[in-house]
């Protein structure tokens, strides 16, 4: 079966998006063409209430008119403009005879920058640069552009159709907006994730309930069928399969979703305040998650043993990749971090961060805790990469993708081995854009 992809783009920006999808095949298009901005939000409404969508691409600037009308489960991919079509850029300065430097750019990253003006041997000092914020008005820009060139000397690359408009006969201006390429790598990685998300939360997995011997002031037998009644009474888990699990356990099994709907995408797991509230006794939650129901069990007992050695109701994820998530608090508590909001509340930022990055709500729940587990220290892409069971080259990117969102800072390079070049350094922040009151960044545009 097809997907069904909505596209949103400017017209002048049309044909390139086609050029970008007519290699790929099993999805079906559905394109939103504007020209003026005011444009967006009613197509945009009118595309989600008339096509039943599994996935949307579209740029900053269409995404910023219209999120408040796009439903909270469709995943989307903001296209943002790579290292790639700024070295093409500069590449077609360099064919029209134009000097490398000075250069002023807009939208891109100052590490995408840096990363292409250091391979490209060109003069850091003579490049400016402007990253995409989500308030920026196209008057700004350009007035960035000419106190940047204000002698009148070098050029512009910029990925805005509107400030190349507003620059004709000003300044010499080239285009940095997304190639076919980008775009088509874009929308690669939304199929992806868009086919993984469907086959994780068809997958096994599994959850088990411990009462602590620790924090039960009665009878272990009858708290643990108490707890039993409990788990049962859960609306998140009717579609689960709920049974003893020795004297002091339940265990619940069931689609990966269920347990994702039962911690909040794991930010939370409310039932275990509950349990301490209700039954004054305290629950540790182990989920693990495997190829198979006998694995997802271990994996599940030990995320509970886990979680019991805390000493307090807390839950931790453990998946047959080596992946761990965790403590898990009872209710506004995740990666062992008081929230600001109520736990639902921070879910509802969690999904919407998410989206607005292009990661999926469980991704960034697990960096969530990788932030806990550092403790404020930097991290390099690849320390990164490890942590999340990556490979380098995907914490690479990863890092790129929070970064232009404001979700790790740059702190400067270090030398990580003898040979070879400097890495990045890098300090999480994604605590902070959780339970912070702004919205964060926006994604770079089209």
């Amino acid at each position: 079966m097809s997907l069904s992809i909505g596209l949103v783009v400017h017209a002048s920006r049309r044909g390139v998006f086609e050029e970008a999808v007519e290699p790929l095949s099993g999805i079906s298009l559905k394109w939103v063409t504007y020209g003026h901005e005011q444009e967006i939000r009613p197509r945009v409404q009118s595309l989600v209430d008339g096509h039943a969508l599994d996935g949307l691409l579209v740029g900053a600037v269409p995404y910023r008119a219209c999120r408040d009308v796009l439903p909270h489960t469709l995943p989307i991919a903001v296209t943002r403009s790579s290292a790639l079509d700024l070295a093409l850029a500069l590449a077609q300065a360099q064919a029209r005879g134009w000097q490398a430097v000075p250069v002023s750019i807009d939208t891109f990253d100052h590490e995408v920058v840096s990363e292409v003006t250091e391979a490209l041997h060109l003069d850091r000092t003579r490049v400016t640069c402007l990253p995409y914020v989500d308030d920026q008005s196209v008057d700004e820009i350009c007035a960035f552009h000419q106190r940047s060139l204000h002698d009148g000397d070098g050029y512009v690359i910029t990925a805005r159709t509107a400030v190349l408009r507003q620059l004709r006969g000003v300044l010499r201006a080239l285009n940095g907006s997304p190639t076919p390429s980008s775009i088509r790598s874009e929308l690669h990685e939304l199929l992806l994730r868009i086919r993984s998300e469907r086959a994780g939360a068809a997958g096994f997995a599994a959850g088990v309930f411990c009462v602590s011997r620790h924090g039960c002031p009665g009878d272990l037998e009858r708290s643990r069928r108490d707890l039993l009644h409990l788990l049962r009474a859960t609306p998140e888990l009717t579609d689960g399969w709920i049974e003893n699990r020795g004297r002091r356990g339940v265990v619940v099994l069931g689609h990966r979703t269920l347990f994702e709907r039962l911690s909040r995408d794991w930010l939370a797991v409310p039932v275990l305040g509950r349990a301490q509230e209700s039954l004054g006794v305290r629950v540790a939650a182990g989920f693990g998650a495997g190829p198979s129901a006998r694995t997802s069990v271990v994996l599940a007992e030990r995320a509970a043993a886990r979680a019991e050695s805390e000493n307090r109701p807390c839950g931790y994820l453990m998946e047959d990749g080596g992946l761990v998530i965790g403590p898990i608090g009872p209710g506004g508590q995740s990666a062992g971090q008081p929230s600001a909001r109520p736990h639902r509340d921070q879910g509802d930022r969690m999904r919407e961060l998410a989206r607005t990055v292009g990661l999926s709500p469980a991704t960034l729940s697990r960096l969530t805790a990788i932030e806990h587990d550092v403790a404020g220290r930097t991290v390099t892409p690849s320390e990164l990469a490890d942590a999340m069971a990556i490979t380098d080259p995907s914490g690479r990117r990863l890092v790129r993708k929070l970064h232009a969102h404001g979700l790790v800072t740059f702190e400067g390079c270090a030398q990580t081995h003898r040979k070879g070049r400097p890495t990045g350094v890098y300090r999480l922040a994604i605590v902070a854009a959780l339970t912070g009151s702004a919205d964060g960044h926006a994604l770079e545009t089209m």
